[in-house]
């Protein structure tokens, strides 16, 4: 949502404020304190500009304010003061501004720029928007996590910065019919996402993409098409059990259970293992684990503590031809390989599940 914008700035009554941080809402204009009615006009009220364009303002003041002749007038842009030699005396009421290659706006609501009396108290203000329109959204991914919903996210342009609010809406409809539809819940898994809680038809292929707006234009992706049954992931395997395998110094069992919220869904799952020693941060991964809920790991160093985890690829879901998508790994769970010459059955070398840790 585009970004609101606060009412007039007091004045000061008769000392020069304090400099404006820099990241304040811009000011849209100043009443006179205790006037009730604007002093000054600046013209063009808010522009909107593209980066490198040059902007040409007045400021003009109106009734009897003491001092506020175009002779005493002065302006700042974010609260500094700009050099004398950018402003002209157009009458005895108006003092023009002749700004070039403009920047971009140091804030998305706005730079502040305001015309100041002698007194340094505030006549007027206006808000510039310097930026560029947005570029075309690109890259978009989406998964469904158990087929229950289905969560988006995008990249946002080749430049990404637009030095403006800018606004990105993910729409999505039923291939063959239905109407658009406009994705409510933002930035769930980042930045530029969006999650789709629910009433989602299986079956049926989506056309998604998602429009991009700003004061400067708009930019649509390309339109991405899926269907929820290919874009299944789930939780993580739970019930991570590692074991010594008796007292073999150089080998542990791991086992899990399969995730529980595809249970009574027709599919297939592969599953992968990572491991490593525990104080290193290089993990070695086993891929060649297929869809059993068990494996052996080998080749291990005596005597140490191993940190496991696992995770799983549900694909084949209905029949689905398309590769699914990897859950997030589970937690670690560790265990430690006997030392050499150790008893299998001494403290700390159970091979029994009970002897497990869970980290």
């Amino acid at each position: 949502m585009p970004a609101g914008r606060p009412g007039p700035a007091a004045q000061s009554a008769r000392r020069p404020p304090p400099p404006l941080p820099l990241l304040l809402l811009c000011v849209l204009g100043a009443p006179r304190a205790g006037s009730g009615a604007d002093t000054a006009v600046i013209s063009p009220q808010d522009p909107t500009l593209l980066i490198g364009s040059s902007l040409q303002a007045t400021c003009s003041v109106h009734g009897d304010p003491p001092g506020a002749t175009a002779e005493g007038l002065y302006w700042t842009l974010n609260g500094r003061r700009l050099p004398r030699e950018l402003s002209r005396v157009l009458n005895a009421s108006t003092l023009a501004l002749a700004l070039a290659n403009l920047n971009g706006s140091r804030q998305q609501s706005g730079d502040n720029l305001v015309c100041h009396a002698r007194d340094g108290s505030i006549l007027a203000g206006s808000c510039l928007y310097v930026g560029l329109p947005p570029e075309k959204p690109f890259n978009i991914s989406c998964w469904s996590k158990n087929m229950k919903d289905l969560t988006c996210r995008w990249t946002p342009g080749a430049q990404g910065e637009t030095f403006l609010h800018t606004n990105y809406s993910l729409k999505y409809k039923l291939r063959w019919y239905g109407q658009d539809n406009t994705c409510e819940e933002y930035h769930t898994v980042g930045p530029h996402s969006c999650h789709i809680p629910k009433d989602l038809a299986l079956f049926t292929p989506y056309e998604i993409w998602v429009e991009a707006t700003n004061r400067l234009g708009s930019a649509r992706s390309d339109v991405l098409t899926l269907d929820i049954l290919d874009v299944v992931t789930t939780d993580p395997p739970p019930d991570v059990h590692v074991s010594r395998v008796g007292g073999l110094e150089d080998q542990l069992s791991v086992r899990w259970v399969s995730p529980p919220a595809l249970k009574d869904f027709l599919f297939q799952a592969k599953y992968q293992i990572r491991y490593r020693v525990e104080d290193s941060v290089d993990w070695k991964v086993v891929d060649d684990v297929s869809n059993q809920t068990s494996c052996r790991l080998a080749g291990l160093k005596p005597g140490t503590v191993y940190f496991v985890q696992v995770r799983c690829n549900p694909f084949g879901i209905y029949g689905s031809k398309k590769a699914g998508i990897w859950s997030e790994w589970s937690h670690p769970t560790a265990a430690s390989t006997p030392r050499s010459g150790e008893d299998p059955v001494a403290p700390g070398g159970s091979a029994s599940p009970q002897g497990h840790t869970g980290i």
